[in-house]
């Protein structure tokens, strides 16, 4: 419909992001892929339901939507359903609880980043340089 292919990457991205943060074009191509996929139609309503839960949702809505996910008949959403069930209290702290540990993960990202381009190069006083900012 759309008049070229659009690749399962694009889809994947389209599938989770909002319909306001989208560009003329993303809106279009989710048209079309809807039109062309009740399975698509169904990932996206799930996927959308699940970022609204992950952003102040209840306990109860998580199960609700645990159920859904698993009844849904798409192998990828189940799967993500049963990976979410191996680990469900940290699941339900992440819709409870108002923040996050991402700022200490980007950090200690960056920091694993630094080591390994580092590996074998210099001593201890170079990556000490490297981790400190500049102090102006």
């Amino acid at each position: 419909m759309t008049g070229r292919r659009i690749s399962p990457l694009v889809a994947a991205a389209l599938c989770i992001k909002p319909r306001r943060q989208m560009t003329t074009r993303q809106i279009v191509n989710v048209d079309a892929l809807r039109a062309a996929s009740a399975e698509f139609t169904t990932m996206r309503h799930l996927a959308m339901r699940f970022r609204g839960l992950l952003r102040g949702g209840t306990v109860e809505k998580l199960d609700d939507w645990m159920n859904d996910a698993r009844r849904s008949g798409i192998y990828g959403i189940q799967r993500y359903a049963r990976a979410l069930r191996h680990d469900i209290e940290a699941v339900r702290n992440a819709v409870l609880e108002p923040w996050s540990n991402g700022q200490t993960e980007g950090q200690i990202n960056r920091l694993k980043t630094l080591k390994r381009t580092m590996y074998g190069r210099a001593g201890v006083d170079l990556l000490r340089a490297r981790l400190m900012p500049l102090q102006i």
